[in-house]
C-alpha cells in the first residue's frame, strides 16, 4: 500500500491519470480540467507521475509550443483502478448528501475478519 500511495497519492495525481487515460493532453488542457490546480502544483505533480513511468512528456517544438502528456503502458494498467475510484466517490457523494439514508454504494460495510 505504502508504494501504490507514493506513486498515485496526492491531491491531483488520481484526477490526472484519469484525464489522461481519456486521451493524451497539453498542460493547458490539464490545468482547465483539474481546476483550481495551480501551474506549480499541476507541473510538480506530472513530473512526479513521469519520474514514477506512469506518464510521458512529449515536447512537440520549441517554446511555445505545447508539451503533451499521455499515459505509459504501465499508467494505462492504473485506468480500471481509477475508474473504480471516480464511481466509490459518486457513491460516497451520494450516500453523505442522502441526509441520513441507508449507504447506497454497498450492501453491507466491511468487517474485520473474527479471530
Amino acid at each position: 500500500m505504502t508504494a501504490a500511495f507514493a506513486a498515485i497519492g496526492g491531491k491531483w495525481k488520481l484526477t490526472l491519470l484519469y484525464w489522461l487515460a481519456h486521451g493524451e493532453s497539453h498542460f493547458a488542457g490539464l490545468r482547465r480540467r483539474a481546476a483550481p490546480i495551480s501551474a506549480k502544483v499541476l507541473a510538480e505533480q506530472l513530473r512526479e507521475l513521469e519520474a514514477d513511468g506512469l506518464v510521458t512528456r512529449d515536447e512537440t517544438g520549441p517554446v511555445p509550443n505545447p508539451v503533451i502528456y499521455r499515459l505509459t503502458g504501465y499508467g494505462q494498467a492504473l485506468a480500471p483502478l481509477v475508474e473504480q475510484m471516480r464511481r466509490w466517490g459518486e457513491a460516497h457523494l451520494r450516500m453523505t448528501r442522502a441526509d441520513g439514508d441507508a449507504p447506497t454504494a454497498c450492501e453491507k460495510p466491511l468487517q474485520r475478519p473474527q479471530s
